[in-house]
């Protein structure tokens, strides 16, 4: 776990030690697709909560607004963290929503990610130079490596949380019919088959090909080189690196997947410094913007207060269902 934290900071100290080599071009149009990208998903976010309250007033700016903020605040945050903030943002901007539903409409996009996802896996892993699972326990990534060295712990970590999971479904409301009304009513869009390919996978997808093309101008930025086969690689190492969400952005395991992945295409620093560089990039970006956000559409200061805000807000409308 320490070798693979101090590869880390090696890395990142590559990546200062060339900024000016950095393509500064090619960054700035990496992050403006990466921008895009979140923006369009956000959409097809929207549309899902568009479905669940159809009666009501939904202000797009608003539920972009959550979304952006919750990635930028994953991205510095470990666990998800940003989620939680997510969940608050949009549960006010909505009226007469409830936590349920919105927390269950989260799930809707996951459809997409789960069809692209073993796509971008299938292809990565028939290159040759992906790692295979059972070598996950010698990569350097202070996280995946523990996990892959003891998948008895794995093992018993899901089933824990999925048993969790249950129970906190379970106690989140006394009344399980009703419970589970509004969780269905978060996943309506996801019923209607038509509806939810053409306003929500599509969408996604579309936002999918500027992902796709903001990891290809990082990639040129560092001196990688963007091509077809490298991005998805990139994508392959992002996957999995969402598997384990317990450092921000995943920053150990892309760390180590990327450096192994890339070992033939440019030099050690190089690569050392754009595994690091594109994360610390999209980190910085996508937080100042969030930050943005708050600050000119919630009219928060800091992530910090709205945290505070989001804790106030369901302990009194716990106090309020007591009554």
């Amino acid at each position: 776990m320490i070798a693979g934290v101090g590869d880390f900071f090696d890395a990142a100290g590559q990546f200062f030690s060339q900024l000016a080599d950095i393509r500064w071009g090619a960054l700035a149009l990496g992050l403006l697709c990466f921008g895009t990208y979140l923006t369009i998903r956000s959409r097809a976010f929207f549309n899902v909560l568009r479905a669940a309250y159809p009666t009501e007033q939904i202000e797009f700016k608003r539920i972009w607004g959550a979304y952006i903020a919750a990635y930028g605040f994953n991205n510095v945050v470990p666990a998800r963290g940003g989620d939680v903030i997510k969940l608050f943002l949009v549960k006010t901007s909505i009226p007469n929503s409830t936590y349920s539903a919105i927390g269950a409409a989260f799930f809707v996009e996951l459809g997409f990610d789960a069809t692209m996802g073993v796509f971008i896996l299938f292809f990565a892993f028939t290159q040759g130079v992906f790692p295979k699972p059972p070598d996950f326990s010698k990569l350097n990534a202070f996280d995946l490596s523990f996990f892959a060295s003891h998948p008895r712990f794995l093992l018993f970590l899901l089933t824990a949380i999925a048993v969790g999971s249950l129970v906190a479904f379970a106690l989140l409301s006394t009344k399980a019919k009703a419970f589970w009304a509004r969780v269905r009513q978060g996943l309506t869009i996801a019923f209607d088959r038509r509806r939810y390919f053409r306003e929500v996978w599509l969408v996604q997808f579309g936002g999918w090909l500027f992902r796709f093309a903001a990891f290809w101008f990082l990639l040129d930025a560092f001196h990688i080189g963007g091509s077809v086969k490298n991005v998805l690689l990139v994508l392959g190492v992002n996957a999995v690196a969402a598997v384990v969400p317990f450092t921000p952005g995943g920053a150990g395991v892309q760390q180590a997947f990327l450096v192994k992945v890339f070992a033939g295409v440019a030099s050690g620093a190089t690569v050392a410094a754009y595994s690091v560089g594109q994360q610390i990039a999209i980190a910085v970006f996508s937080l100042a913007v969030g930050f943005a956000a708050l600050v000119m559409i919630f009219k928060f200061r800091s992530f910090k207060e709205v945290i505070a805000a989001g804790r106030e807000h369901r302990e009194a409308e716990k106090a309020s269902a007591l009554q």
